[in-house]
């Protein structure tokens, strides 16, 4: 029987998971690491860390099985974070800069001067994207302008999941939803770079790679050198994969319009895919790895999610019990969360901690508990958090919908969030629909490895119907809390245009 391996590269960890051909885990590993953050707003990773990370979880899960498996693979497929810049390499593919990654935020006058100079129209007409130094191309602009020696350098600027590529296979190649996802340079419905975005932003072509490929897309195969390395036998089949908000969406089982998903990893993407090449204003926007020349993938999302619940257990719970594991100290968390009433006793939360993606997009959008009393402690202050993402959620839910895009009733929920049955029945109630996860818990890595299977053409797009994933109905909206909820849901959509302009204010006070 065949086999294939699927590696995510995610913002705080790698992982790979081992499968056959029906989808069932063999062997599955990760590696954790952490994000460099020179300055406020600020996020940048460098690329060996990926590198070692995909090394150490490719040779966890060879160790895992026999040479019998190991040695019978038949294609690797590679998710990976959004890479926003791209690293810059040079010829030599030697990395000379940190990766500025999707959190980084230090390009807004970058997306000023686009915005200026060449407008949010002709950009959105084009791309189907807006202005926003989330995109990467602001990013690629920041480089240009603030370290003109690197620029000078750098040969190609590159997505996670093709460097990686590249060290497997020596082979160069981008795949379609990393092209889209930089945004301002990718031309939607030519499925192309824009050469008038290219030469109005001074980008050169030549810093981009030139063969575009499909997700499902062979980029080589694995070199020899690498084969030894890593336990594995043969020149193995490669696959591009993508974008990890995607390949998860994907992974969920989403294959047709109206289905949608939300990825709570470090950020949150809410998404859903569209056959219409008319792109949502507010929404981002790329081709989807699979079929991707049919439909469109539109995701919106929050910059922190699981990142606002990690910096408030450092920050409020880890300095009382250094002691405990990060496992422990969830468990305290949600204990404490789950005795306090619905709405935290009228306590809500802006989870803007990094600035804010959709539908706020504003890089200087701060972070806020309001309504804070002497009556609330941790407990409130923590199920403040999860419901202030769950409102974000709902906030770009209700952003799609505005659109005319007929949703369907169940909201899929994948990522580190799904651990949390508290989480997932907070979202459910704030959301008003029925919640499901998905029962492997392996996501975009399993999405990642189904990909490789329908690349070699040993399993077909409709594996994930046929058993590779199974969904579990994990919460149902609560009737008692529906009013509630609603009520301040209202007030939650208010906030943030009241705050604006004294965040503005407070940023430039440093």
């Amino acid at each position: 029987m065949s086999h294939f391996l699927g590696i995510d590269i995610g913002t705080q960890s790698t992982k790979a998971v081992l499968v056959d051909a029906d989808g069932k885990v063999l062997a599955s590993a990760s590696q954790g690491y952490q994000v460099d953050r020179p300055a406020p707003l600020h996020a940048e990773q460098w690329p060996e860390v990926w590198w070692q990370a995909v090394r150490d979880c490719i040779v966890g899960c060879t160790g895992q099985v026999g040479p019998h498996i190991s040695g019978d693979i038949s294609g690797i497929c590679i998710s990976s974070l959004y890479g926003g810049s791209g690293i810059p390499v040079d010829a030599q593919m030697n990395p000379l800069y940190p990766c500025l990654i999707w959190q980084d935020r230090r390009a807004e006058a970058e997306a000023e001067w686009v915005r200026q100079h060449i407008g949010s129209e002709r950009i959105h007409a084009i791309t189907g994207n807006g202005i926003d130094s989330y995109y990467g191309f602001t990013k690629m602009l920041w480089l240009q302008k603030h370290q003109p020696a690197i620029w000078e350098q750098t040969r190609y600027l590159l997505p996670p999941n093709s460097y990686i590529a590249w060290c497997l296979t020596g082979q160069l190649a981008i795949d379609h939803s990393s092209a889209g996802n930089i945004g301002g340079i990718y031309a939607l419905r030519e499925r192309n770079w824009s050469p008038e975005l290219l030469a109005a932003m001074q980008i050169p072509a030549a810093k981009l790679p030139e063969r575009l490929i499909e997700s499902t897309d062979e980029v080589g195969r694995l070199r020899d050198d690498m084969a030894d390395e890593l336990g594995l036998g043969g020149p193995i089949p490669v696959y591009i994969g993508g974008v990890d908000a995607a390949i998860a969406t994907f992974a969920a089982g989403v294959v047709r319009p109206g289905q949608h998903v939300a990825m709570l990893g470090t950020s949150m993407c809410w998404g859903y895919i569209d056959s219409g090449l008319e792109a949502p204003p507010g929404l981002v926007s790329f081709p989807y790895v699979l079929d991707g020349q049919r439909y469109l993938y539109r995701f919106g999302g929050a910059l922190t999610a699981g990142g606002a619940v990690s910096w408030f257990r450092d920050s409020f719970y880890r300095p009382d019990h250094p002691e405990m594991s990060e496992a422990e100290l969830h468990q305290l968390m949600e204990t404490q969360a789950e005795t306090t009433p619905a709405g935290a006793q009228g306590l809500l939360f802006l989870p803007y901690l990094m600035g804010e993606r959709s539908p706020v997009w504003d890089a200087r959008a701060s972070a806020a508990f309001v309504g804070l009393g002497l009556q609330h402690g941790r407990g409130h202050m923590y199920r403040a958090v999860l419901e202030g993402v769950a409102m974000a959620l709902r906030h770009n839910i209700e952003a799609g919908s505005h659109q005319g895009i007929q949703l369907d009733e169940r909201l899929i929920v994948v990522g580190g969030a799904a651990h949390s049955d508290l989480w997932m029945q907070i979202i459910a109630d704030i959301t008003q629909r029925d919640i499901y996860t998905i029962e492997e818990q392996v996501e975009a890595a399993m999405g990642a490895a189904l990909l490789a299977g329908i690349g070699s053409g040993e399993i077909g797009a409709d594996a994930i119907a046929s058993g590779w994933i199974h969904l579990q109905r994990r919460a149902r909206p609560d009737p008692r809390h529906a009013a509630r909820y609603e009520a301040m849901f209202e007030l939650y959509r208010d906030l943030y245009p009241a705050l604006k302009p004294l965040q503005h204010r407070l940023q430039q006070l440093g």
